[in-house]
């Protein structure tokens, strides 16, 4: 990077909008809690008109007895500004989104699942409480046990980073390599970047996996909303890795770095928040260089920044989350490579 002509980044923890939604949110349970909010006013409820004044951006014309009763439509800018977003309409864009993307591995049954399901859900990184090296034993047990297991679904091919076999299942139809399927309705590109089962794959036959379904139609900003939260986790998420269960249970991809590179050299946006927040836990800083020299730290919006819109934490938000770790835990070469890119802290105190 040239760093006489970075852009400067000062960051402070600002009050832009972002999603705080509940896990697996969905319009109904919203809808119940507009109704409930327009009731309590309609009825002089003071915990309503409370709720009203702290969220809504005009409480006092909202909640006036000379400009009529209390609507529906300020009900729904509330309890919308109550979740971090802009107004209602933001609200149903984003919770249809969710409805399309999002899933929730702990919610899937392994032990109902057919064969070539269970071997995938037992080999990928999941991001719940049952991540750990048993399920990935389990499932490598599986493949020893069947080597057909491979030849049943695209998914089971791609769990398996076998090159033959995706080849096999991509040479009648191209089309499989960008088709949702297996446990947990993903396309192939994410159960291969996800997968942690040892099967003894080198190097070189992992990338020519990748690289099959890249070459099919994959798209490489593949992602999913993992019980709908806003930050999206990707394929390239799942190459790096890790997160807040630590590296023995949540590991990174054993060829990550190649993998990632992959990824990226096929167009994998580098502002990969969630990937940003799993590897921040440790002091490596290793994801960090290869991401800023693919431009890390001036690319455009991604492809996820623009479909999720004002739900997704703003680039701010996340170095300042970035910097918090670094610095509350004396992660000081981290703090020196953001600064070398421009993420800085500001002196200013972040907003209650």
């Amino acid at each position: 990077m040239d760093v006489g002509r970075r852009t400067l980044v000062a960051v402070t923890k600002g009050a832009a909008m972002t999603s705080t939604l509940p896990d697996n949110a969905s319009l109904g349970p919203l809808c119940d809690e507009v109704r409930t909010l327009h009731r309590q006013v309609s009825e002089g409820d003071v915990a309503g008109k409370g709720f009203v004044r702290r969220h809504h951006p005009g409480p006092d014309l909202a909640l006036a007895a000379r400009s009529g009763p209390f609507t529906l439509d300020d009900a729904e800018l509330t309890v919308a500004r109550s979740y971090g977003f802009s107004d209602w309409a933001s609200v149903v864009h984003y919770l249809g989104i969710v409805a399309d993307l999002a899933v929730d591995p702990s919610r899937v049954d392994t032990d109902a699942l057919a064969a070539p399901d269970r071997f995938c859900a037992l080999s990928v990184l999941g991001y719940t409480d049952a991540d750990a090296p048993p399920r990935r034993a389990a499932a490598a047990e599986m493949a020893a046990a069947d080597p057909d297991l491979v030849a049943q679904h695209v998914w089971a091919a791609a769990a398996a980073a076998d090159p033959l076999a995706l080849s096999a299942h991509l040479a009648g139809r191209r089309d499989l390599a960008t088709i949702t399927g297996g446990p947990y309705d993903w396309v192939p590109l994410m159960y291969l970047c996800y997968s942690r089962v040892e099967l003894g794959r080198t190097r070189s036959q992992v990338l020519a996996a990748a690289t099959l379904l890249l070459q099919a139609g994959a798209d490489p900003n593949a992602g999913y909303l993992w019980r709908g939260m806003s930050t999206p986790f990707t394929a390239l998420t799942g190459a790096f890795g890790e997160g807040e269960l630590g590296p023995r249970r949540q590991p990174r991809h054993p060829y990550a770095p190649e993998l990632a590179t992959l990824l990226l050299e096929w167009g994998a946006h580098p502002v990969d928040q969630q990937a940003l927040y799993n590897r921040m836990f440790r002091p490596d800083d290793s994801h960090l260089k290869l991401l800023f020299g693919h431009g890390l730290a001036d690319a455009g919006p991604s492809p996820w920044e623009l479909r999720l819109g004002e739900a997704i934490p703003t680039r701010e938000q996340m170095w300042h989350t970035q910097i918090t770790w670094a610095a509350e835990h004396g992660y000081s070469r981290r703090l020196a490579l953001l600064a070398r890119h421009g993420i800085v802290a500001t002196a200013h105190p972040s907003p209650p």
